[in-house]
């Protein structure tokens, strides 16, 4: 870990100033004299049910009738007991749990006994928490919440006694104040968006709370444009962070329709722009790059969310705010990371995967970035943000981008944040042979000296890449006291097959679609070694790797070419 630079520090204490500022104007928002400000603690009456775009588990309802209940990667045996009385397994286990996220899996069960059993829960949860609500759970929680009851409320509340409605709207109608009066305390990025997020959808669904909806509006769409950049991405860099955005962004804009209202235009607008931006991160198996904390794709929830572009035949935007780059020739795509990660606050699960790339080659994935684990498998996270879990160059062992050592940070971030040294530039260029990018980052200039210059090139028939990843003095010379070791990471996706060829140097790598493909370098030792695919849907799964490997003085060049086996190529 390093230490916070003067910025660095400054930068924080202008984070913890603008915190201390907004937890006060919170506890003030929650006493007597203002809590009326927030809007009635009543939500007896609901106008409109949003739809649930989120895709069901109807198996969830056998599961539970046998006594189990599996979420967020773990499995509780409920020995006759409420899950709500059970010490949770994991902080996931938790937030899911308490989230109801759950009550679309019963509700898709489409039976009496599914039905009664979501109300039973229901009821159980708002029995024990009558008193110490909801100061316990997290903002995002409390948000999830909402969102699940307004959006399952003919679930839980047709044919309920009078005494069970009363209650269940009364804790609704309390925790759409407590978030009103709270949402300052969110951690910055998508946990405060979806709080506000919650807010508007409340003051659209629930009778007697229009009147703050202007306000809420106003202050929903201030954050909307802090956190989606103008080209679709998130502010955090994380490729499937708008995927569960639009997944609450679309139904609340569907309750505006059916409030007779225009939504808003920061809304609209930013609904278009994260559906383009999905577009252009897909690779050609339809999955998102694996950059920065993303891990399996949900290709349901992927493909919700892009049925809904309002314009599929419009060209792919360019990255510019986002800071990736994509190549496509006659089926080959390639996705390149030329960003330095998020603000600090921001970056606690950003990955060290500068100038790292995916490609894809027809509908196959043929090289990819290790990505993030599950929730089941939290203890690999930390060495899947690593440099060598990436498609791109490692020095000496040493990540690019470094852990930063600041408790509150940590805290804020919900992990070790990481920071790169100097700056990250790049370059694209097209011609009628092919396009190409040209990038390079100081992340090792500090510590080591070297400059790490990466140059990327696809033939116009998608055909042969080539790729030169070069060390060097970022002005003049230079020569190390000692060579130092480097090592180029290649990591195959697990369908590949990967075998050393007969000339050294060389690798031959066949698609599971059957396309033979040839990998060969200079400059370095090319090895095939294990790799983990950490985001498999089964867990993590072994893979392999091929790496170059060798040593510099202080500037190397390492040269290699990727090309077509099977078929006859253009020169």
């Amino acid at each position: 870990m390093i230490k916070l630079t003067p910025g660095e520090r400054l930068h924080l204490a202008r984070l913890a100033l603008a915190r201390t500022r907004r937890r006060a104007l919170s506890r003030a928002m929650r006493t007597r004299a203002l809590r009326w400000l927030a809007g009635p603690g009543i939500a007896d009456e609901l106008l409109i049910v949003p739809p649930d775009l989120r895709t069901p588990d109807p198996s969830l309802f056998e599961e539970l009738a046998a006594g189990q209940l599996g979420l967020g990667g773990a499995i509780v045996d409920l020995n006759g007991h409420s899950p709500f009385a059970l010490l949770p397994p994991s902080p996931a286990w938790a937030r899911e749990l308490n989230g109801f996220g759950w009550l679309r899996d019963l509700r898709a069960a489409n039976s009496d006994a599914a039905y009664a059993m979501a109300r039973r829960l229901v009821a159980e949860w708002v029995q024990r928490n009558a008193l110490t609500f909801p100061r316990t759970d997290p903002h995002a929680v409390i948000a999830r919440r909402i969102i699940s009851w307004i959006s399952h409320a003919s679930l839980i509340l047709e044919g309920v006694s009078p005494r069970a409605y009363e209650a269940t709207t009364d804790s609704l109608g309390q925790q759409i104040q407590f978030l009103a009066t709270s949402w300052r305390d969110a951690p910055a990025g998508h946990e405060r968006l979806l709080t506000l997020t919650a807010l508007v959808l409340a003051d659209l669904c629930v009778a007697g709370h229009d009147r703050q909806l202007r306000r809420m509006q106003r202050l929903f769409g201030d954050e909307l444009n802090r956190q989606i950049l103008p080209d679709g991405g998130h502010i955090s860099r994380n490729p499937g962070i708008p995927v569960e955005i639009l997944l609450d962004l679309m139904p609340l804009r569907q309750c505006y329709v059916a409030r007779g209202r225009a939504a808003p235009r920061a809304l609209v607008d930013a609904i278009d722009r994260m559906i383009a931006f999905l577009k252009a991160m897909r690779l050609g198996n339809g999955t998102l790059a694996r950059f920065n904390g993303m891990g399996r794709t949900e290709a349901d929830a992927l493909a919700t969310v892009i049925a809904y572009d309002p314009a599929p035949d419009a060209p792919l935007p360019a990255m510019l705010q986002s800071r990736y780059v994509r190549l496509e020739h006659g089926g080959t795509v390639l996705i390149m990371d030329v960003g330095a990660p998020p603000p600090l606050e921001l970056a606690g699960h950003a990955h060290a995967g500068c100038l790292s790339f995916e490609l894809s080659v027809g509908t196959c994935l043929l090289f990819a970035n290790c990505g993030s684990p599950g929730q089941a498998h939290e203890a690999m996270r930390a060495a899947s943000r690593a440099t060598a879990s990436h498609n791109t160059l490692c020095l000496a062992d040493r990540s690019s981008s470094r852990l930063v050592r600041a408790r509150l940070l940590e805290k804020w971030a919900g992990a070790p944040p990481i920071r790169q040294q100097g700056e990250v530039r790049y370059g694209v260029s097209t011609s009628p042979e092919g396009s190409g990018v040209r990038a390079s980052h100081d992340g090792y200039v500090k510590d080591f000296g070297p400059r790490y210059t990466r140059r990327l090139f696809i033939s116009a028939n998608g055909a042969r890449i080539e790729g030169e990843d070069r060390l060097g003095a970022p002005s003049g010379t230079l020569r190390l006291n000692r060579d130092l070791p480097f090592a180029i990471h290649f990591h195959l996706h697990p369908d590949t097959l990967c075998r050393l060829g007969e000339t050294a140097g060389t690798a031959h790598i066949e698609t599971l679609d059957g396309r033979q493909w040839r990998f060969s370098a200079e400059g370095a030792a090319l090895v095939l070694e294990q790799s983990f695919d950490y985001a498999h849907y089964s867990g993590p799964r072994l893979s392999q790797q091929i790496v170059l490997r060798g040593a510099t003085p202080g500037e190397s060049i390492v040269r290699w070419r990727l090309e077509r086996a099977d078929v006859d190529r253009e020169t």
